[in-house]
């Protein structure tokens, strides 16, 4: 199994987008990113610009090729926008969040949006929530409804489990480090040797985000390694948006060392370049300033 993530938080972008490849099928889960529209009081570097076009222009060229596009939840870092163009999409068969059961007024709103762009170029598109499906040697698993995060007001997100032979992936969506044992039972029932996931939301820590969520996070992830023996616990997204993410998370990083698991975040999984940008955006603006006029003054939100 080939996992190929094409735009992640430590790259660059708010994005978990990521390509799988099977064998049989491939496989782009999420094909989304997107820009926070505000970080310590400032709107996206031009360096955050530049990222997200190229992030944008790697999931359209990856999806062209792929057989399967998988679509967790309908926040903007997940799926393109309204008034981007979907043409990459074409003709593809797409599996969806249920758009009208389990989900709150805002994603069922966009979910319409893009079911209306998704029909205009032709998608074959069905519900994923608790579905199953073999092609060739590979199984695709899909979890019901699970809350995104600590709280059902963000609405709910599908995880997915993936897998061919004796390989197990699971991508988890915006679980926000599994503070919620639906969410954390997707996994314990399916075992992934590999799992990518949302990690706790630690940049909105005593705000969004309490003490009590990040030790729960903590420990059912600890569960997750103590039951499934991950080979890898690719951990990103929310948690990537916190420059001293390693730090809370020390505790499960020596946890997993000992069960042999590896805690990393996309970047260190595929070898690319750490590019955490939005936790940066104040270094950047410090490093290579701007004319507050040239200051993108974007729209970009989930």
């Amino acid at each position: 199994m080939l996992i190929r993530p094409l735009a992640a938080d430590s790259l660059g972008t708010r994005s978990m987008c990521t390509l799988v490849d099977t064998g049989d099928l491939s496989i782009v889960i999420d094909p989304g990113a997107a820009l926070g529209p505000w970080r310590y009081g400032l709107r996206p570097h031009p360096k955050e610009v530049k990222k997200l076009e190229e992030h944008k222009a790697e999931i359209a060229n990856s999806t062209l090729r792929a057989d399967l596009v998988i679509v967790t939840h309908y926040h903007y870092d997940h799926i393109p926008r309204p008034y981007e163009d979907v043409s990459w999409l074409r003709g593809k068969t797409v599996m969806i969040k249920d758009p009208e059961n389990d989900i709150n007024f805002s994603q069922r709103s966009r979910a319409r949006i893009f079911i209306e762009q998704l029909r205009k170029v032709g998608c074959k598109i069905s519900v994923a929530d608790g579905e199953s499906i073999k092609i060739g040697n590979t199984s695709i698993k899909f979890s019901e409804a699970v809350q995104h995060g600590n709280s059902p007001k963000l609405g709910y997100v599908l995880e997915v489990c993936i897998r061919t032979g004796d390989e197990c992936l699971v991508h988890t969506s915006d679980v926000e480090g599994l503070v919620d044992e639906r969410q954390l039972n997707f996994l314990l029932q399916n075992k992934p040797d590999t799992i990518i996931c949302d990690g706790p939301m630690t940049y909105m820590l005593g705000n969004r985000f309490t003490k009590e969520d990040l030790e729960k996070s903590i420990n059912n992830l600890m569960k997750v390694i103590a039951s499934c023996h991950p080979t890898f616990l690719v951990l990103d997204h929310h948690l990537l948006r916190d420059l001293s993410w390693k730090d809370r998370i020390s505790e499960l990083i020596t946890y997993a060392e000992s069960f042999g698991t590896r805690v990393c975040n996309v970047a260190e999984f595929s070898g690319l370049t750490y590019e955490p940008l939005e936790a940066m955006r104040k270094i950047l603006y410090e490093s290579f300033p701007v004319n507050v006029r040239e200051n993108v003054r974007t729209n970009e939100d989930i």
